[in-house]
């Protein structure tokens, strides 16, 4: 576990050249650059599928690239379309609905390491 934790994405991350993980449930998501104290992510969801509500260690900030989404954070719900954006402290119990079809873009502190598979 040790060597994931000291893990980093290469200096540049080229889009185009970086795979795409299906999630399942109409929910895609690419892992851009990392490193052990942050790591940014893009995500597509298609209209209807569900971000599960759920809590991790990590701060989380969400901003929306395109689409429409129901935000739930902490028992709050807000609906935010592109431009907007979200912070999720450590802990609290979070979950977004697709209302469009769209891209939202995760950053993490510290990276997630669950998200990281053997050849990283």
């Amino acid at each position: 576990m040790e060597m994931v934790k000291e893990a980093q994405s290469p200096p540049f991350v080229v889009a185009k050249d970086t795979p795409k993980e299906d999630l399942g449930g109409g929910i895609s998501r690419q892992i851009l650059g990392y490193g052990p104290e942050i790591m940014i992510v893009r995500v597509w969801f298609e209209k209807g599928s569900v971000g599960d509500v759920h809590s991790h260690r990590h701060s989380q900030s969400t901003y929306i690239e395109s689409g429409k989404f129901e935000v739930l954070i902490d028992g709050s719900k807000q609906v935010l379309e592109a431009g907007d954006s979200s912070y999720i402290a450590p802990h609290l119990d979070h979950g977004t609905i697709c209302l469009e079809a769209g891209v939202l873009i995760d950053t993490f502190s510290p990276m997630r390491e669950d998200f990281l598979g053997e050849g990283n």
